[in-house]
């Protein structure tokens, strides 16, 4: 029998994110008063996926209050669950499993997933009106702005890391200019996956045209020198489900130094020392505190690449800032497609708990708290810091 519960969020202004996780809860028969354990089985149940997506607290009734009635269960939440299925009821003895499928939107402020960084895949941007480099033909900037990027961040960024920079054009302007949702969330996971990468960056380069007023025309004997307008967007999407966490588009403009005539090397100190190249270092300074900022409190999920017994491997290491004695839950993933064919992340919490017992740079060993074996844990499985 499924029971669905309705919620009441208070709406924050902080960036969210929401995702399906699915999450097991238990409690004792007392007093022969099934209602009451039912009411405790599921905030059991909710407690667990609210830990496993990042949320930190310190017991349920912080984001839940409420009492099970013979129909419904009505709560009270602040901003971390939009909805709630209860998906099976099974009694063992006197006691009460209850499996639980909860909406939970991620918070950005109390969070776990700021221990760790998050390997970050940038690809190359897209210039999307090519006639406007044609002065200069700065039509490497696509390319050049990109790796400039990567640098900042290799050097500032505290939670991202970049785990690669692809130098070939995607399709990704394709889709976002043609709407195809799905097409665009099938790309962010391909290449997610094919790189090992928990989040995507993509960027277009909307404008590179000229001010039309002279700079200079009282000084006659100089060339013109006009103002040159730089505007790039930048979209980070979440690796394991194709969604987007993070959009800005950012506008600034400075002086261009240069003959019209004159061929520019985008690549070279030369450039970059300009006053032009100078305000697109200062640009990119902004994109990379703005991603820090929005990915702080995202989910850091290590793949699982090996099992043995009671032990994993994951493809999460010291790079990322996983430290020996770390402990994390383990959970199948469980995407599914609605009925207009888009597909959406859910994710099944497993009852195993695992410490890491050995670092290197790229990924970690841990084994079960109990030394239990991991009977239905599979290679691709996730592993969340809880």
């Amino acid at each position: 029998m499924k029971f669905i519960l309705f919620f009441l969020i208070f709406i924050t202004s902080w960036p969210t994110m929401s995702q399906w996780f699915q999450a097991q809860g238990s409690s004792v028969i007392r007093n022969s008063d099934k209602q009451a354990a039912k009411s405790q089985a599921t905030q059991n149940a909710l407690k667990k996926a609210l830990l496993v997506a990042g949320a930190s607290v310190s017991s349920v009734q912080q984001v839940v209050n409420g009492l099970l009635t013979q129909n419904e269960l009505n709560i009270r939440a602040s901003g971390n669950v939009r909805s709630v299925e209860i998906v099976d009821e099974t009694f063992q003895g006197n006691t009460i499993n209850i499996t639980i499928r909860a909406d939970i939107i991620s918070q950005q402020k109390q969070c776990f997933a700021s221990d760790y960084r998050k390997k970050l895949l940038l690809t190359k941007s897209q210039i999307m009106h090519r006639e406007q480099a044609n002065i200069g033909e700065i039509y490497q900037l696509d390319q050049n702005i990109i790796e400039k990027l990567s640098e900042q961040i290799k050097q500032n960024s505290r939670f991202a890391d970049i785990n690669l920079t692809v130098q070939s054009k995607t399709k990704f302007s394709l889709f976002n200019q043609g709407l195809t949702n799905q097409q665009l969330k099938d790309l962010v996971m391909s290449l997610a996956n094919l790189t090992a990468s928990h989040y995507v960056l993509f960027s277009e380069i909307n404008d590179l045209s000229f001010d039309n007023v002279v700079q200079n025309s009282w000084q006659f004997w100089q060339a013109d020198k006009f103002e040159r307008n730089f505007s790039i967007t930048i979209y980070v999407y979440d690796g394991e489900n194709g969604e987007l966490v993070f959009e800005k588009n950012y506008h600034d403009f400075a002086r261009w130094n240069y003959a019209k005539r004159k061929k520019i090397d985008v690549s070279s100190a030369t450039f970059w020392h300009s006053e032009y190249g100078l305000m697109l270092e200062k640009t990119l300074n902004n994109v990379m505190t703005d991603i820090d900022d929005n990915i702080m409190c995202l989910p850091t999920r290590g793949k699982i690449i090996n099992v043995a017994g009671n032990k994993i491997l994951i493809n999460l290491g010291s790079r990322q800032g996983v430290k020996i004695g770390d402990e994390f839950s383990l959970l199948h993933t469980n995407n599914f497609v609605d009925n207009n064919g888009q597909t959406y992340a859910g994710f099944n919490v497993s009852a195993y708990k695992v410490k890491v017992t050995q670092v290197s740079q790229q990924t970690a060993r841990a084994v079960t708290l109990d030394d239990t074996l991991l009977g239905n844990i599979q290679i691709d499985d996730i592993a969340v810091r809880y």
